[in-house]
């Protein structure tokens, strides 16, 4: 698939599904990826930035370059003055090694055909110390489980290509120190975090 067709996708899936400025689970997931972003002063690398609702959690004082396949979502982002790229992201980044303080990859890898090759290029322009910081729907909580138990998808969204436990997670962040997973959104989290948290934020840094 070509990028145009690419962004024409995510275009109309973002119009029909979410609706601009729409943050899944948007009260934990913007402490915590403010949290981990930090600042002010460091350069930010936002993946899968979409319109930029949840990039003007950590936006400010920051250096920030979004990069979406989405065109349209991108005009939005820009808004806030942030540098932007249109990309395909499951293609090599066109950034120099070594050029950001922090990557951030919120609700993006699920969307992947090879979420292991956009971590290893997380990894690549990420300074030592850097932070890796992102959240993926966890696939598992028992409303999936038990979806597909009754021969259901546990799944509706067709752009999804990939399924993340907190076990794959922790794969990922194969590589990354100090390795920090957070089971959120539900009201039943605090039972049993990966029974019931519907997504997954986790960060790592890069060795020095």
């Amino acid at each position: 698939m070509g990028l145009e067709q690419l962004s024409q996708r995510y275009a109309d899936h973002n119009r029909s599904e979410r609706g601009a400025g729409f943050v899944f689970a948007r009260p934990e997931r913007e402490t915590l990826f403010r949290r981990y972003v930090g600042g002010p002063g460091r350069r930010v690398l936002d993946l899968g930035c979409r319109d930029g609702a949840l990039t003007q959690a950590y936006a400010e004082g920051n250096d920030v370059v979004g990069v979406d396949a989405d065109r349209e979502a991108l005009a939005e982002a820009a808004r806030l003055g942030i540098e932007t790229h249109w990309a395909d992201l499951d293609q090599p980044l066109e950034l120099s090694d070594e050029s950001f303080d922090v990557v951030v990859a919120g609700e993006l890898l699920e969307h992947l055909r090879d979420p292991w090759r956009l971590v290893a290029e997380v990894r690549r322009v990420l300074r030592p110390g850097g932070t890796f910081v992102a959240s993926v729907p966890n696939a598992y909580r028992l409303k999936g489980r038990l979806l597909f138990l009754f021969g259901r998808p546990p799944e509706n969204d067709l752009t999804h290509l990939q399924m993340f436990s907190g076990a794959d997670v922790r794969a990922l962040l194969a590589g990354f120190e100090q390795p920090q997973l957070h089971f959120v959104a539900g009201r039943l989290v605090p039972l049993h975090p990966r029974l019931f948290a519907n997504d997954i934020v986790f960060a790592g840094r890069k060795p020095r």
